[in-house]
């Protein structure tokens, strides 16, 4: 008989598929390895996945660059407990013949309605509220009202479309950049697209919802900050290479927007010392847009479908392209 495949999760931390009944899916398939920490260095990465023919990736920290693909030669799948794939040089995993399989919206209603919370906190100052409270001062400040205000959403894929439609619930006009906008989209998500420069100078709200590509890294900076209104409120729930951060905290100690609601940053976790923490007006969460039992266990679902279907020979949501 074959020798079973070997299917790895090479860093479990914090907690996402272990112990999830979707794991036990896999037994007829092959042997799963699951490793509860995270590798400490390159070597004991590359060690953790010599042997295995796909890799479960629950966590977008352990990443998957070049020179570590090249040294897997027994690898041929990665299925990723994420929609996001920018911990995985898709580039080299296609020139390699590796398959890699995300889970393109199936966590928008989660990760939409977190950054509504986000949103709704900044607006009502409750993280500033709350530390004024706790420090023994009676701090009052004027909140924001959001229903009237006009949302701007910047990337209308899964997420995008699930912020519109909770905007348009609450009240709000919603107005959209993309890419490749359309008469149609518009119509269907009942939104406007607009340029962005527009987008920015009109939205009391800025929800940047784009994966990370070339063309998306930076594209939040200085100059498009000194665009938005003085009062506007900025949220990040796409990747923090997408904005700016120190020219976000320069704007916000100048005083500049009512604050952020973001929970991703570029470096993952945020360390101790990141300016942002200094800044008031803030509501941080990390990482954490989709992290209900629910989302959670979607993912864990939607992973191992992806494993069972490379295993059966029709691969799906494949990104290596």
């Amino acid at each position: 008989m074959p020798d079973p495949v070997r299917i790895v999760v090479p860093g479990d931390d914090p907690v996402q598929i272990a112990g999830s009944p979707n794991l036990a899916r896999l037994a007829p398939y092959g042997e799963v390895t699951l490793h509860d920490s995270r590798p400490e260095s390159h070597d004991e990465k590359i060690a953790r996945a010599r042997d295995a023919e796909i890799l479960i990736n629950s966590r977008s920290i352990v990443s998957w660059r070049a020179a570590e693909l090249r040294a897997l030669p027994k690898l041929k799948m990665i299925a990723t407990c994420s929609i996001g794939t920018d911990m995985i040089d898709l580039a080299v995993a296609k020139e390699l013949g590796i398959v890699v399989s995300n889970q393109p919206g199936r966590t928008a209603p989660a990760v939409a309605e977190h950054m509504f919370a986000l949103m709704f906190a900044v607006a009502k100052r409750a993280a500033f509220q709350t530390a004024e409270l706790k420090a023994g001062r009676w701090t009052r400040r004027l909140n924001v009202t959001l229903q009237g205000k006009t949302l701007g959403v910047v990337g209308t894929g899964a997420i995008g479309a699930e912020m519109a439609r909770l905007g348009r619930a609450l009240g709000m006009a919603v107005i959209a950049w993309t890419f490749n906008p359309s008469e149609a989209r518009a119509e269907r998500l009942g939104l406007r697209y607009v340029a962005l420069d527009a987008l920015l100078r009109e939205a009391d709200v800025v929800s940047l919802n784009v994966k990370l590509t070339d063309d998306t890294r930076g594209l939040i900076g200085a100059r498009e900050l000194a665009l938005m209104k003085d009062q506007a409120i900025l949220l990040n729930g796409a990747r923090g290479d997408v904005l700016d951060l120190d020219a976000l905290c320069a704007a916000l100690h100048a005083g500049r927007f009512t604050g952020a609601g973001l929970d991703v940053f570029a470096e993952e976790p945020l360390p101790a010392h990141a300016p942002i923490l200094a800044c008031e007006q803030v509501v941080l969460t990390p990482h954490a847009a989709d992290s209900t039992p629910e989302a959670v266990e979607l993912l864990n679902e939607g992973a191992v479908d992806n494993v069972i279907a490379f295993l059966e020979g029709r691969p799906q949501n494949n990104v290596a392209v």
